[in-house]
This record gives C-alpha cells, sequence and structure tokens, in this order.
C-alpha cells in the first residue's frame, strides 16, 4: 500500500525519535544505560540524544545493571519517568531483584500509593552467532511475573508509539525489540520491519493485537520477528490455495485474547510462532486462552513452531536448525492437515 508523503524510518531511528519527542515536551523523562550516550546505543535506540539533552538527562552508567536499574525505580517513585536500557535481556540474571522484586511489585507493596512509571528496554533474539549469552527472546519469562507492562513491536510505526505510550504509563513497561529488525548495518535486518512511520508524535494501544494479514483457513500468531516468518509462510501458503490469517501481538501483557478467539472461531485452525523457548511460555499461553475459552471452534489441534528447550548454539548452522522460520510454520500447517 502506497502511503502519501511516505517516510521509512527503521525501529531504531522510530525509537530514538519518540524519547526525543516525549524528552522535548517532558522534563521528567531521561535515560539511562550502557552506552547510550555518545555511542548512541548498541542498537542505534538512543542515537543524537545526548547532543541535543546532555548528560544530565542523557546518563552512560557503569557496568553495574542492578545499580542503575535499582535507581531508575527510586527516581520513579520520586516523579521522574526514567527509560534504562538493558542491553541484552540475557542479562536480566544479574538484576532481576531489581526488576522484578523493586520495579513491578512495589506499587502493589504500597497498596497503589506508589506509581513506577518507568521503560525497561532491551534486546531480544538470536540468528548472528552471539550463542547463548546474548541471543534468547525471554518473552515468557517476563510476562509470566505479573505487575509489568511487556510489548514486543514488529515495525517501526508500532515501536514509535508503543515507546511513546510506554513513557506515558504509569505501570512499569518492559520494553523488548528483537535485534534483527532495528536496522542496524552490522546486524541482518528484516526489510518489512522498515515502514512508514509518521513524524508527529502518537501513541500505539498498549493491549491491543493487531491482524496484519486476513485470511480463512488458519491462523498464525506471533510476535517480534516471528510476525515476519508468519507473513512469508502466508505467502507460501497462498500459492497451496491456502489463506492464512497473521496475527501480530504487539503486546504479551496484556494479552489481547479477544482478538486471537474471534480469528481462529473463523478459520478453525492454530499455529503460534515464537522465538522463544518451546515449553512454559507464550506458545502455550495462546492456545490454552483458545482452547479453555471455546475448544470446539478447533478443526484440528494447535501447533506450536518455537525454539527447541536447549542453549542457543554459537555455530551458525546449529543456531539456524533451531530457529522458527517460514518452511516450519508451513510444515506446521501440513501436519495438522494430515494428522
Amino acid at each position: 500500500m502506497n502511503v502519501p508523503n511516505e517516510r521509512k524510518l527503521t525501529i531504531a531511528r522510530a525509537m530514538a525519535e519518540a524519547v526525543q519527542q516525549e524528552m522535548q515536551i517532558d522534563p521528567s523523562v531521561f535515560v539511562m544505560g550502557e552506552d547510550i550516550g555518545a555511542l548512541g546505543g548498541v542498537y542505534g535506540n538512543t542515537r543524537g540524544l545526548l547532543e541535543e539533552f546532555g548528560k544530565e538527562r542523557i546518563r552512560d552508567t557503569p557496568i553495574s545493571e542492578t545499580a542503575f536499574i535499582g535507581a531508575a525505580v527510586g527516581a520513579a517513585q520520586d516523579g521522574m519517568r526514567p527509560v534504562v536500557e538493558l542491553m541484552f535481556v540475557d542479562f536480566f540474571g544479574v538484576c532481576f531483584d531489581a526488576i522484578y522484586n523493586l520495579m513491578a511489585k512495589n506499587t502493589y507493596f504500597s497498596g497503589g500509593n506508589v506509581k513506577v512509571p518507568m521503560v525497561l528496554m532491551t534486546s531480544t533474539g538470536g540468528g548472528y552467532s552471539d550463542a547463548g549469552q546474548h541471543s534468547q527472546c525471554l518473552y515468557g519469562t517476563f510476562a509470566h511475573l505479573p505487575g509489568m507492562k511487556v510489548v514486543c513491536p514488529s515495525n517501526a510505526y508500532d515501536a514509535k508509539g508503543l515507546m511513546t505510550a510506554a513513557m506515558r504509563d504509569d505501570s512499569p513497561v518492559v520494553y523488548m525489540y528483537h535485534k534483527s529488525l532495528q536496522g542496524m548495518g552490522w546486524l541482518a535486518t528484516e526489510p518489512g520491519a522498515t515502514v512508514h512511520t509518521p513524524e508527529e508524535s502518537y501513541t500505539v494501544e498498549i493491549g491491543k493485537a493487531n491482524v496484519v494479514r486476513k485470511g480463512e483457513d488458519v491462523t498464525i500468531v506471533s510476535l517480534g520477528m516471528g510476525v515476519h516468518n508468519a507473513l512469508k509462510a502466508a505467502t507460501q501458503l497462498e500459492a497451496d490455495g491456502v489463506s492464512a490469517e497473521v496475527i501480530d501481538l504487539v503486546s504479551l501483557v496484556p494479552l489481547d485474547r479477544d482478538t486471537i478467539r474471534a480469528s481462529v472461531a473463523k478459520t478453525g485452525r492454530l499455529i503460534v510462532v515464537d522465538e522463544d523457548y518451546m515449553s512454559y511460555g507464550v506458545s502455550g499461553e495462546i492456545i490454552a486462552s483458545v482452547t479453555e475459552h471455546d475448544i470446539s471452534v478447533l478443526k484440528a489441534a494447535p501447533k506450536r513452531v518455537a525454539y527447541p528447550d536447549v542453549p542457543i548454539p554459537y555455530a551458525r548452522v546449529m543456531e539456524q536448525f533451531c530457529l522458527p522460520n517460514p518452511d516450519k510454520i508451513v510444515a506446521a500447517f501440513q501436519g495438522m492437515n494430515a494428522a
């Protein structure tokens, strides 16, 4: 679809622009993290902000995630609106007390008297041979734990709107962006993530999924990079006369179960694509949300295309073997009908 005065941005540029615009109108917003100042963020999410706002509001931190995330919790409770970057989601282990026992719980512990309006942005995903401590998604880990909203954009339009919405939210928001969608030159980037993005500030609703392709025969649900794999699989299936509907979750917490259920009620078949681990994750939650609501709508047992329950390998051929891809999604549909 052609957009008048089309203005395509990468997700990295869209995130930086959202932060820039919000910082211009709200002096309580500031950014902290490793290499987010002069470098502009490893993934480009804060590029250009130091030059405009200075070191007081764009704060490079020591390599101590527990310290600066804990500091952000205190700042948020004191009326500021910090945006904090955890460079890799895999690093959550060293600072999970600050994230979950402080950031996520303090509103509840205070009986709602204390707000924690902060954004924790963090990179997810593999595919570029960075091995088991720099390549996970861990969507289910954060979505499982109450007290935090969790979002995951698949394109630049949603990335900007979600970031603006997250900065304005009075709850802590975990903003999970996939490295392969960022548009950085040193990473292979999915072209479909770079889309028309308005220059003006706007928000995307947290908790609302998008039907990004309509279909009649099967519903494919995913998030982040998985959405692009699902769209490619839908194109392959179309060549065989199969009409696939693709849903981009956009938000994990809150989760838009109604959109998923309505789609499966129409198609009768469900495939969930998730780059997180297979067991105890988002894929199982989506399937449970449908089957517990009305199992009678299903014409076949649901299928999951997810990362196997193994640490992510360094060797490229092994990592690619494990990652979800369009061919695996097509095979899941074929297996569904053969059963």
